[in-house]
């Protein structure tokens, strides 16, 4: 299993991590917002030294309950932060969190190499099809609504078959329009209440079924936080723990905050694979 990141074939045999920048002013996790030139560029370089494959960059938070930003704002801040970084690192991957088709499209004629979409092209009629021209990888993730209400939706007749539902229209819609390297995310904390993120946790390898590559993304999310009674600064140890599970349930990418724990976790989950 591999991914085309402009021409560099990622081979998906070892678990690759995902570093994340945000540009946003709201995110949840207040030690990963990045305004300045030079915390972005530190934020990037840490990222690649660290082990990291993608960063993947966001300007609008998508935590439960925030309010999105124009789409002149969120082109605005990507571009200028993927020009800056390219700039300094130019052979980096860079992967945009984004529901937005001209976001996209803006973002890949800047360098991008991916599309992380929180709607899984729900938000956006036009995503889709965009994404056939841009032909990139497409990250499907499964939310039940926009941030703003996301939390107000979540009730399932049965979350997993309702979730490998929404996959299903949603990959049919993708190879309609020919689109090949897509990805699936099952939406830890979009629509989900705490219990049902660690049932889809502990049933996530269903999903291999779908013959996709899996992305998580739980670091340091209330799953984890709102259950130990920490803060999210406190949940590095609470991440780590839950990246162990995720990868014996078949994860194939971790979206973290935190590159070099992840990137340990990755290595003794090898060693176990070999023992």
């Amino acid at each position: 299993m591999y991914l085309n990141l402009r021409g560099t074939l990622l081979s998906l045999q070892i678990p690759q991590i995902m570093g994340i920048l945000n540009v946003t002013s709201d995110s949840f996790y207040a030690a990963s917002r990045m305004q300045s030139e030079k915390a972005i560029l530190k934020r990037v370089e840490r990222i690649q030294e660290e082990g990291a494959s993608i960063v993947d960059i966001g300007a609008v938070s998508t935590r439960p309950g925030s309010l999105p930003i124009t789409e002149a704002e969120e082109i605005e801040k990507i571009t200028s932060s993927l020009a800056l970084i390219f700039r300094h690192f130019p052979d980096i991957h860079v992967s945009v969190d984004t529901w937005r088709a001209n976001v996209a499209k803006a973002s890949v004629e800047e360098g991008a190499a991916m599309i992380n979409d929180i709607s899984g092209g729900t938000f956006d009629e036009n995503m889709i099809p965009m994404m056939k021209e841009l032909k990139v990888p497409y990250c499907i993730t499964h939310t039940s609504g926009e941030p703003e209400v996301m939390q107000e939706r979540v009730q399932y007749n049965n979350m997993i078959s309702d979730i490998f539902q929404f996959f299903g229209r949603q990959i049919e819609k993708c190879k309609e329009f020919g689109l090949n390297d897509i990805l699936i995310d099952p939406g830890f904390g979009f629509g989900k209440t705490l219990d049902d993120n660690y049932l889809l946790l502990k049933n996530l390898s269903a999903f291999s079924s779908l013959q996709l590559p899996i992305l998580i993304g739980i670091s340091r999310k209330s799953m984890i936080y709102n259950l130990l009674d920490i803060t999210p600064t406190e949940a590095l140890n609470g991440t780590s723990a839950l990246h162990i599970v995720a990868l014996q349930q078949g994860a194939n990418i971790l979206r973290v905050h935190d590159v070099k724990e992840a990137n340990e976790v990755v290595k003794l989950y090898m060693q176990l694979q070999k023992s």
